[in-house]
């Protein structure tokens, strides 16, 4: 028996990094996992790697397709437990250098997605009485990096975005547990792009990769501990997983 047998997890940027990772540990766990994302071709390739899981193409921006997607997934297993809002990508470029267009391009998947992402699946999973959301934030949103203003504007209103709605679902006794995690540098696709776009000595990559690399395994655990039953009595918390980063 698995900690999440019969149970239906809904993971947003499932086609690669801490999504994919997210999607196989509770799939091994006995959760039904639908992935979300926009690469197509990569996010088919993992839901085939994954028993019994489905990949929807899902701009989380669209609050149309939000509401499409949630309806996919009641509608082919009846029921949805856990959302993960996990999209996201990063522009490199100091105050003075990055654009508007690409300071709004992070915002608006990394903060307004999950907003919108908390605001389709709460009616539904309320019904219920229960359910688990996390939203994957980064030690970005708890410090200054000069690289990334936007990644960590992001990422920091939606560790004060997560409180305040694990709030409003304990006032109204929905039952939802809603949690952030914050985590430092994370072996992903992602992580792999900064390396390739940002000089060596470039102060914001020297600061955040000077404390060692974790695996996207290390974060789908403390995941899978939060949404599961393990993780009853935990929400409006942010869980930092950065080996030390932050005291540094």
């Amino acid at each position: 028996m698995g900690t999440m047998d019969g149970r239906v997890a809904l993971i947003t940027g499932g086609a690669s990094g801490l999504g994919a990772e997210d999607a196989r540990v509770l799939a091994r766990e006995g959760a039904r996992v639908v992935i979300t994302d926009v690469q197509d071709d990569l996010g088919a390739q993992v839901a085939a790697s994954i028993p019994g899981c489905r990949y929807l193409h899902h701009d989380v921006r669209d609050e149309a397709r939000w509401q499409a997607v949630v309806s996919e997934t009641l509608t082919d297993f009846g029921r949805l437990d856990v959302l993960v809002n996990n999209a996201g990508l990063v522009r490199f470029g100091t105050v003075e250098d990055l654009s508007y267009a690409d300071y709004k391009l992070q915002v608006d998947v990394m903060l307004d997605g999950a907003f919108l992402g908390c605001k389709t699946v709460i009616p539904h999973m309320s019904r219920g009485g229960t359910g688990a959301i996390v939203n994957m934030a980064s030690v970005a949103g708890l410090k200054g990096i000069s690289a990334i203003p936007a990644y960590a504007a992001a990422k920091g209103g939606l560790i004060a975005m997560t409180r305040s709605i694990a709030i409003h679902c304990r006032e109204q006794g929905y039952g939802i547990r809603v949690n952030s995690i914050a985590p430092g540098s994370i072996v992903t696709p992602m992580t792999a792009q900064a390396l390739a776009q940002l000089p060596a000595d470039d102060p914001g990559l020297t600061q955040t990769m000077g404390h060692g690399m974790g695996q996207p395994s290390d974060i789908a655990e403390m995941v899978l501990y939060l949404v599961s039953d393990r993780g009853r009595h935990i929400t409006g918390s942010n869980i930092v997983i950065d080996n030390g980063e932050t005291i540094a």
